[in-house]
């Protein structure tokens, strides 16, 4: 049986013992990358940057990204501040970007927005360790949180140097 990441569906599937060591799991990672988030500092070489507020909740960040002679991303950084989820978010998408076409990177922006959105059926494996934020969807207002960094790069990768969640 294919599991739905729809998660009143992924819980039946699981149960809940393993949903709840899944969830402990995740929050784990996503204190992790809050505590130490990677890439967050403007790196060397950028080729798009946009800056992103998300003012329900004070949320700020500027994205930058350096693409290669191949067009595939080779720097990411970001600098701001943000609570736990928005600062985890920023820093799993930096690492995840690394390596991608902007096309690719467009095609990630949209699996994890559906994702968080619970919009799609999208199996959560394509989206290795991003799918941490999944849990964001039972609280709408911080899918704000989660979702600021992905607007962002929405934004840099359309040309846009601003963009707000609202």
């Amino acid at each position: 049986m294919r599991c739905s990441w729809r998660l009143s569906v992924f819980k039946k599937c699981l149960g809940v013992n393993a949903v709840s060591d899944l969830r402990e799991l995740y929050q784990e990672v996503i204190f992790d990358h809050n505590r130490n988030p990677r890439n967050h500092t403007k790196p060397i070489k950028v080729d798009r940057m946009s800056e992103g507020f998300n003012p329900l909740c004070g949320d700020r960040l500027t994205l930058y990204i350096g693409f290669d002679e191949n067009g595939r991303i080779s720097h990411t950084g970001f600098e701001g501040q943000g609570c736990a989820i928005s600062t985890a978010s920023a820093s799993l998408m930096t690492e995840a970007l690394k390596g991608k076409t902007e096309v690719e990177a467009g095609a990630l922006f949209e699996q994890f927005h559906a994702l968080v959105m619970g919009t799609s059926d999208i199996d959560p494996a394509l989206l290795g360790k991003l799918q941490v934020l999944a849990g964001v969807q039972e609280f709408p207002a911080r899918v704000k949180c989660a979702t600021l960094a992905w607007h962002t790069l929405h934004a840099a990768l359309h040309g846009e140097q601003q963009v707000s969640t609202e």
